[in-house]
């Protein structure tokens, strides 16, 4: 057995590399010709009916009057009746027949069946579930004074998708639908200050790529990377250090200096992904190249995010 490893940890991977250049050119241009194809042919949202938590503002919002303006029906779930009635009101101006308003708390269990059950209830059917609603975290993990605040994190941002997924899925089947979860490019991309944010997007990523290999061919899955987006995360409301969820004033300057890309930009750009059937969205299609460096240089990246750390704590310190 030992005999065994030696072996293939000295042939493996060269025989991965030749193969992988063998099939390149072929595999390229099958990508292209099915990206022209779904190019083409994008799927019609017109009377479908598509559930978007996290509907409230940001991303969550905009999405929703993106897919009202392609004449879909809505389901849209946040914590704040109030807010979610005037992007409901919004949606029906652009084009949708019929949004629902559902408030609830996404990292409740029973509310997720809920709000489920109503939507199909009422629609008496689901061809998008859109698993938006997340919070943020920004701090030294060290910094914490109550490390147990962290689980409120995962339970919006991991269990908040993943309990509605478990119960959409037997409709989502019978409609051959799909399902689209906002997992941010803190899933993969290194960024200080945000360890816990980030692990609760990358336990996303992962859980949706297995899943869309259990439920695939009848369910797809549409795993969204945004960067850095005007919302209210992005003006700096998260939870703290001490386990409150407010607005924390240097947060914008501490991401001085960052490009920070517009809602309205950004939603249409993932809404034709996912239209054309996209298994990843990263938007801006830019930071697709911080990807690609983590593989051969993650000592650059490594360095690069050290980099920034030390200068976002220099700030934070000042301010």
């Amino acid at each position: 057995m030992e005999l065994i490893h030696k072996l293939l940890n000295l042939v493996l991977l060269p025989i991965t590399v030749l193969a992988v250049c063998l099939m390149l050119p072929l595999l390229s241009i099958f990508k292209f010709t099915d990206y022209i194809l779904r190019n083409l042919f994008p799927e019609n949202m017109k009377g479908k009916v598509v559930v978007i938590t996290g509907a409230s503002s940001g991303i969550g919002e905009h999405l929703a009057y993106e897919y009202a303006k392609k004449g879909a029906q809505l389901a849209l779930i946040a914590r704040r009746e109030d807010t979610l009635r005037k992007v409901a009101d919004k949606a029906g101006q652009l084009g949708s027949p019929d949004v629902l308003v559902i408030p609830a708390d996404v990292s409740k269990v029973d509310q997720c069946k809920q709000f489920i059950d109503e939507v199909v209830n009422h629609f008496e059917r689901l061809d998008h579930l859109v698993c938006n609603a997340g919070m943020g975290i920004h701090c030294a993990f060290e910094d914490a004074t109550n490390v147990t605040s962290f689980v409120q994190v995962m339970d919006v941002n991991f269990w908040g998708s993943v309990y509605p997924t478990y119960f959409a899925i037997p409709h989502l089947k019978r409609s051959r639908g799909k399902i689209v979860v906002n997992a941010s490019v803190s899933g993969w991309m290194l960024q200080p200050m945000g360890s816990i944010y980030g692990a609760s997007k990358a336990a996303l990523i992962n859980f949706y790529d297995n899943l869309r290999v259990e439920l695939a061919p009848k369910v797809s899955v549409t795993i969204i990377s945004p960067a850095f987006v005007e919302s209210e995360l992005s003006q700096g409301k998260a939870l703290t250090n001490r386990g409150d969820v407010e607005v924390d004033p240097g947060f914008r300057i501490m991401m001085k200096g960052i490009p920070f890309e517009n809602t309205e930009d950004c939603t249409k750009a993932i809404l034709a992904a996912v239209c054309r059937g996209d298994k990843y969205i990263t938007e801006p299609w830019w930071y697709n190249s911080f990807y690609l460096l983590r593989i051969p240089c993650p000592e650059v990246v490594e360095w690069s995010s050290r980099l920034r750390y030390s200068n976002m704590s220099r700030t934070s310190r000042r301010d």
